[in-house]
């Protein structure tokens, strides 16, 4: 360990970092000089490592994050998984002697685009490709995503849920895959304050119980969904029942997964 970094751990422990060693290490590799106390003083006021950084690992990935937006979070990668796993089916060609189609996927309240990229990246390496939209109603969320998900051939668009996406994705949608704020506005207060007060409120906060977002996506997703397209949303295990229900009055026909390795749960509906 360098004296500067050994400096760097020492800073980062008084502030609370539980990983300082390793803190210390990617940002000593980031920068150097100015620059890099800069960074260092941005950690220690407490702001995420990933936003000072510039980028987040998720699914093996390395994501361009900007101050403000939701960091992904590893646990979401089971939905990615999910995701990627559908439109791998939804590729295949549904009788002998036909093309294989290219399925339509939707990261719906995209952030940074974590979860279209695991896809996109995931078919790539199966030989196989996408159409991809990323949409989010944050202005700096579609910028970021722009830069994770255009490289991959992907379109991002601002704007609330549905209004935001192109008409004719209406009825053709093979994945529609959300990540949206499922936190009870009164436990907002009670999260991390890396999260608390460094990412878009709008990113958090689900309403009430947490789950008022859900109730719009899954009200309306069988129109936009093609036929056998599924919807997936992440949520909290206690919650995830609730909103399996939103799916079925929706018209959907709901099943919950629960990962309990990355304490992770989602939920599904298929058109």
């Amino acid at each position: 360990m360098t004296p500067t970094e050994i400096q760097i751990v020492s800073r980062l422990r008084a502030a609370g970092c539980v990983f300082a060693e390793d803190e210390a290490a990617l940002l000593e590799a980031e920068a150097g000089g100015a620059e890099l106390e800069a960074l260092v003083e941005r950690r220690v006021a407490g702001e995420p490592l990933e936003q000072v950084l510039g980028w987040a690992e998720f699914a093996g990935l390395r994501l361009r994050v900007l101050p403000g937006v939701f960091v992904p979070r590893r646990r979401t990668e089971f939905l990615a998984r999910e995701a990627a796993r559908l439109a791998a089916l939804a590729a295949v060609a549904p009788a002998a002697g036909d093309d294989a189609r290219i399925p339509v996927v939707v990261d719906l309240c995209c952030g940074a685009g974590a979860i279209g990229a695991a896809v996109a990246s995931a078919m790539a390496d199966a030989a196989g490709t996408v159409h991809l939209v990323g949409a989010d109603l944050d202005p700096v969320a579609v910028q970021a995503a722009r830069l994770n998900l255009e490289p991959l051939g992907g379109v991002v668009v601002e704007g609330d849920l549905y209004d935001a996406l192109p008409a004719e994705l209406r009825g053709r949608i093979d994945v529609l895959a959300v990540n949206a704020p499922y936190v009870p506005s009164e436990a907002i207060a009670m999260m991390p304050p890396e999260a608390r007060d460094h990412e878009a409120r709008m990113a958090l906060d689900g309403g009430g119980d947490g789950l008022d977002v859900h109730r719009r996506v899954a009200a309306s997703a069988r129109s936009w969904l093609a036929p056998g397209g599924a919807l997936l949303i992440e949520t909290s295990e206690r919650q995830a029942p609730v909103a399996a229900e939103f799916f079925e009055k929706g018209g959907l026909v709901a099943r919950i997964m629960h990962d309990a390795e990355a304490d992770a749960t989602i939920v599904i509906g298929v058109r």
